[in-house]
Parts: structure tokens; C-alpha cells; sequence
């Protein structure tokens, strides 16, 4: 690529300013919100969180012990509520039973190890275990969503084929190992694929139209 992954934030950073993501008061509460917004908005997360908080489940083990039916109707804003309910409580079961509820000794885990259990639940995908990876255990990933992938491919950085993986490295390999800069990294292109690199792209306005390919871009993916 023409310019580096690191002068895309400079340029990005520059433009939207720091964006203090993730929201959440607590690293339970960040992960609840990492499983709550698969396939919805963050609003409607919001209203969730909002929900749980009101019942005082924003607890491991009262979040693994609520029945999964009373769980799911809290939850309902969120969208797919009876599905994200077992997989909530497959979370908490994992967070109860093998680390005694303690998030703190969770995340003084290696990174690896970690990750291999969380993947190993059901419905907890790379995008969601890197979430809460980074954004509740402070750990360094990198966390690649819709928006990564597209703002990539659509300037050409990686090939159009390029998995979850292969984009997560291509991070890596450019950036230093740093927990912030993740962070702000992955919350920068959130915030310029939701404002532009949609999938019907407005590209006018985007701080990053000046490095798109001469041949243009393709449009719905």
C-alpha cells in the first residue's frame, strides 16, 4: 500500500478526534455490551445494558444463574434476545466456573490461552473475543469488524478475499504493540465506515477519498 496503516490513524485521528471507546462502566459490563451488539445497533445495547442494570445482574453469577427465559425478555431490546440470552449465560458460565467469577485473574491470562477458550463458546466469534479482549481486558488484539474489512479492501490495502485473520495481521505487522492505539485505532474506523464507507459509499466528505485506487471502488460489500 502506498501509505502506511499508521499514517491512515494520524490522518483519521486527526480528523474525528479521540473517540473513548468502548463504552461501559466495568469490564462485565463491556463484555455483556460485546455479545448484546451482535447484528443491532449500539442503541439498542444501550437499552439492554439499561435493562440489566435495573434488575442488578451486572454480575457473573447473578447473570449465570437467571433462567435463560427471564434473561432473554430483559434483554429484548438488544434484538435476537433468546439467542444472545444463551449466549450471555454461555459466557458467564465460562467466567463462573473457570475463573470463580474473577475477571481480574480472567484477564491475567495470556492473551492466546484466552482467546482459545472464549472462541471455544458458543457464539462468541473472533470479532467478540477480541472485543472483549481489548476493550474489557485491556489485552493487546486487534478487533476487526465490518467497517476494517471494507475501509481495506476498498483502498486496496489487502486482497478482496482476505479473511478475518489476514486482516488482523495486517495490523499487527504495522503497528506497534499497543493497547490505546488499538483501541483508538478500531473506534476510528467504526466511526468513518458508519459515517462513509457504508455499503452504498459517500465518499466526498471522507477524510480517506484522496488514497481510493484510480479505478474507483465497488459498491455493497
Amino acid at each position: 500500500m502506498s501509505i502506511s496503516l499508521l499514517d491512515v490513524y494520524d490522518r483519521l485521528l486527526a480528523h474525528y478526534g479521540h473517540q473513548s471507546w468502548w463504552p461501559g462502566d466495568s469490564p462485565l459490563e463491556i463484555m455483556v455490551g460485546a455479545v448484546l451488539t451482535q447484528n443491532t445497533s449500539w442503541k439498542n445495547v444501550e437499552k439492554a445494558i439499561v435493562n440489566l442494570k435495573e434488575e442488578g445482574l451486572l454480575d457473573p453469577f447473578k447473570l449465570h444463574e437467571t433462567p435463560v427465559e427471564e434473561l432473554a425478555e430483559i434483554i429484548r431490546p438488544a434484538g435476537y434476545y433468546r439467542l444472545k440470552a444463551k449466549r450471555l449465560q454461555n459466557l458467564m458460565r465460562y467466567v463462573v466456573d473457570v475463573h470463580s467469577g474473577d475477571l481480574e485473574a480472567m484477564f491475567a491470562c495470556s492473551v492466546d490461552s484466552l482467546r482459545e477458550d472464549l472462541l471455544a463458546l458458543n457464539g462468541i466469534g473472533p470479532e467478540t473475543a477480541d472485543a472483549i479482549l481489548l476493550y474489557a481486558g485491556n489485552l493487546p488484539t486487534f478487533v476487526v469488524d465490518t467497517y476494517t474489512s471494507r475501509v481495506l479492501k476498498r483502498h486496496g490495502w489487502i486482497e478482496q478475499e482476505a479473511d478475518y485473520h489476514q486482516i488482523q495481521d495486517q495490523f499487527v505487522s504495522q503497528l506497534p504493540e499497543d493497547v490505546a492505539l488499538f483501541n483508538e485505532y478500531h473506534a476510528l474506523l467504526v466511526r468513518v465506515g458508519n459515517g462513509h464507507c457504508r455499503k452504498t459509499p459517500k465518499c466526498e466528505t471522507c477524510p480517506l477519498c484522496d488514497l481510493l485506487p484510480p479505478s474507483g471502488i465497488e459498491e455493497g460489500f
